[in-house]
């Protein structure tokens, strides 16, 4: 009818500019320039600076071989060979400080990150100017993305027999572009090299405006950022409240207007929000709403009950682990669950505290000194996996046999024996009650910055690995075979000290460079994990000071048990016979000691003051607004 050729007239012609525009830019066939959507990925990850980097290194052009690895290594920090490479950059002679620049820096993030710090500085001025060109320049990159969405079909279903007809693949296209669209919002407020974008980027950098704009005292802008932020979130009431106040001093007759490229943007936003949805109801699509200020209004009845229902479901996951957690008990009083399986964004990850007192900590880093005073089997080398970092090591059995001829106070081996036990108890109840774990391996290790070796440093204390099978990040693989240790069931680490920089644990994908989860060193905390290819893990870099910790592997294997504890328990034993000493009272003195070490401290209940000025952000519960990444640590 009418109606159709109305709507696909203009259709027709547009894309026949549109073509005309290609053909005059490209030449003929510009179908033929079309990129795929794997090689539009490797671009996105900046691909080819990788390669870049290596063929002006072999051109011996040094200075761009740099750029090209840094402008990589920003979107890739977890990336472990690149590290290694700019370390080895700025070791050469020749290459200038300058080269390390970000070829493919974003301007509206460079202006925000200033912005931001000068603000956090209380420097206003500064702070309305960065923010200002950030928010253009970020609205400016928002346009350039919608643009690139324009592109091919991309049919996500290759496999699909039933072609669609003329109007169902007119719609599907057009709602592809739509989402495409409305996920731009967080390309742009996804920080190079992040996983997560940061929330509400556009209704954050209005916020920050008009709380800066007050500051200097344009209350007039900063009227204006305030009535542009309600329009996302109209019942914020300290917003309300500015607002208010901006109309008392300003008088009542002066009229205060949102922005108008603002207004734009979230009419825009909106009507095709209106559209998407309309199609997940009765189109079948699927949508997930990039913005947390999307009105209720909007989004469909039946959907709003799917959401309820995910929701709940979702609780009920939660109260289902936290209903595993209270397995067991945990067999010590006072020791805290600090982070679960679900906090740490994997699968059998669990971080203990308080598991040893202060004085505990102190007496088994007293048997490291004094076993490296000894000499015998924990003489300082360079460690294995890195030379920038000392490495030491001693066993349960090493300890007895030193305590046995002096070197070391017995009761400190003994200390490192039931702490070790302790630990086993506490992880075996909460991975695998009821079901015996074995001590595999016990290892008191401390890791020693070398002095004067650490300026530029980019390489890790120990490489990302699982500890039951070899690691293969390009397949995506861990094959469970020799030399893994391939019997390993649960790994667990206790730290002794926290008196150092670096050295923290880190959890990544099977990739090995996506890292999902930190856990910073404490005296008294125990981190425990299944040995698999679901927990690869790796250990940052020390970059000053010490780290020690006991490293423990458990395995349901009694066939792969450790002998040499065994033998080291045997010498405990026999020491208590010579000492005339009944195993009863040691085994009563060491529970008093359990139960000392977990006796949690008085707890702080002071609160961060409020801000003086009450920055945006201070007291707000619905919309937070210190800027936070999304599920990042």
């Amino acid at each position: 009818g009418r109606w159709e050729a109305a709507l696909l007239g203009p259709v027709l012609q547009r894309a026949g500019c549109l073509q005309r525009c290609l053909g005059r830019r490209l030449l003929p066939a510009p179908s033929a320039h079309r990129a795929s959507r794997a090689v539009r990925r490797d671009f996105e990850r900046r691909e080819p600076y990788n390669y870049l980097q290596v063929a002006f290194f072999k051109l011996k052009r040094l200075d761009q071989a740099v750029s090209a690895a840094h402008t990589f290594f920003v979107a890739n920090p977890q990336h472990l060979q690149m590290r290694e490479d700019i370390e080895k950059y700025r070791r050469m002679s020749g290459v200038k400080s300058d080269s390390f620049r970000d070829l493919e820096a974003t301007p509206h993030w460079e202006a925000y990150e200033a912005g931001v710090q000068h603000y956090d500085a209380d420097e206003y001025l500064q702070a309305v100017s960065r923010l200002e060109e950030s928010l253009t320049e970020a609205l400016s990159a928002l346009e350039e993305c919608r643009a690139l969405c324009e592109g091919p079909w991309e049919d996500e279903d290759e496999e699909e027999e039933m072609q669609p007809g003329l109007y169902e693949a007119i719609a599907a296209h057009y709602i592809q572009v739509l989402k495409c669209r409305q996920q731009c919002v967080l390309e742009i407020a996804t920080k190079p090299g992040r996983i997560s974008a940061t929330e509400d980027f556009i209704p954050s950098h209005l916020d920050l405006l008009q709380f800066a704009y007050s500051q200097v005292g344009n209350q007039t802008l900063a009227a204006e950022c305030a009535a542009s932020y309600l329009l996302f979130y109209p019942m914020d009431e300290p917003m309300l409240e500015k607002m208010k106040q901006y109309h008392t001093e300003l008088g009542k007759d002066t009229a205060v207007a949102a922005r108008q490229n603002i207004r734009h943007y979230m009419q825009r936003s909106l009507m095709e929000k209106k559209l998407i949805y309309y199609a997940v109801e009765h189109l079948g699509e699927t949508f997930n709403d990039p913005d947390l200020w999307t009105p209720d209004e909007l989004i469909p009845e039946n959907l709003k009950e799917k959401y309820r229902e995910d929701h709940e479901k979702q609780k009920q996951e939660t109260l289902d682990v936290e209903e595993r957690e209270k397995r067991g008990p945990l067999p010590f009083e006072g020791i805290a669950v600090t982070m679960d399986s679900q906090q740490m964004n994997g699968t059998q990850r669990v971080v203990f505290d308080r598991v040893l007192t202060e004085s505990e900590c102190k007496d088994l880093l007293r048997l490291t000194k004094a076993a490296g005073e000894a000499g015998d089997g924990y003489r300082a080398r360079r460690s294995p996996h890195t030379p920038h970092e000392r490495f030491e090591g001693l066993t349960v059995l090493k300890a007895m046999q030193l305590a046995q001829n002096g070197d070391v106070e017995w009761r400190d081996a003994k200390l490192l024996l039931q702490a070790s036990e302790k630990s086993r108890k506490i992880i075996e109840s909460y991975f695998a009650p009821g079901k015996k774990l074995h001590f595999s391996f016990t290892h008191l290790v401390c890791r020693t910055a070398v002095d004067g070796q650490q300026e530029g440093r980019m390489d890790l204390s120990h490489p990302v690995h699982a500890d039951n099978c070899l690691l293969d990040p390009e397949g995506q693989e861990c094959w469970k075979e020799p030399p893994a240790y391939v019997y390993r069931d649960y790994s667990g680490i206790l730290y002794l000290n926290d008196d150092f920089q670096g050295g923290g644990l880190f959890f990544t994908e099977m990739d090995t460079v996506t890292v999902t989860a930190e856990v910073h060193p404490k005296c008294g905390r125990l981190v425990a994990f299944s040995s698999g290819k679901e927990n690869p893990h790796g250990v940052w870099a020390v970059s000053r000071g010490r780290r020690c910790a006991i490293a423990l592997w458990y395995t349901h294997s009694q066939e792969h048990a450790e002998q040499e504890r065994v033998k080291a328990e045997e010498l405990m034993e026999q020491r208590a016979v010579e000492q005339d000493q009944p195993d009863g009272d040691e085994r009563q003195r060491a529970d008093r000691s359990s139960r000392s070490s977990s006796e949690p401290p008085a707890p702080s209940r002071g609160t961060k003051p409020a801000d003086r000025r009450q920055k945006p952000g201070s007291g707000r519960k619905q919309h937070p607004k210190v800027l936070r990444v999304r599920d990042e640590f």
